[in-house]
C-alpha cells in the first residue's frame, strides 16, 4: 500500500483552534487541520509553513510535535506530523478550504472530522 507523507497544524489562539473543511478531493466536505503533503528534501517543519503560506496566506511559527498519525484509508496509508503551531502574519484566507471555524474545547467534536484527525481530538483536548 502506498505511503502519504503529510504535516498538519493544530493552530492555537486564545484556547481555541483552527479546522477546516475540505474543499475538494474524495473527502471534500470533511473537516480537518490544514496542512499538506511533504516535498523532497522539506522537515515536516519547512512543508508545514510553506502549506499554511499557500493554502491559507498566512505565516505561522511551529512548535512541539504533538502527535505522528498512521492511519489506513481504503487506497493508501497517511503518515501525518502533526504540530502546535501559533499565527505569526495574515488572516487565514481559504484558498482551498470550503470553511473554517475557530473551535474551543466543547466545540470540538461538533463537526465531523475525518478519520485519521479523529485520532488527534483527545490529545488536543488535554492543552486546551
Amino acid at each position: 500500500m502506498k505511503t502519504i507523507r503529510v504535516v498538519a497544524a493544530v493552530i492555537l489562539s486564545d484556547g481555541r483552534i483552527f479546522a477546516t473543511q475540505r474543499g475538494y478531493g474524495y473527502f471534500k466536505g470533511g473537516w480537518e487541520f490544514p496542512g499538506g503533503k511533504i516535498e523532497d528534501g522539506e522537515t515536516p517543519e519547512v512543508a508545514l509553513k510553506r502549506e499554511i503560506l499557500e493554502e491559507l496566506e498566512t505565516e505561522i511559527t511551529v512548535g512541539e510535535l504533538i502527535d505522528t498519525i498512521e492511519y489506513d484509508y481504503p487506497n493508501f496509508h497517511l503518515s501525518m506530523d502533526c504540530f502546535w503551531c501559533e499565527i505569526v502574519s495574515g488572516n487565514l484566507v481559504l484558498k482551498e478550504h470550503e470553511a473554517a471555524k475557530w473551535l474551543d474545547k466543547e466545540a470540538l467534536y461538533s463537526v465531523e472530522w475525518l478519520p485519521a484527525d479523529v485520532l488527534l481530538i483527545e490529545k488536543i483536548s488535554l492543552r486546551l
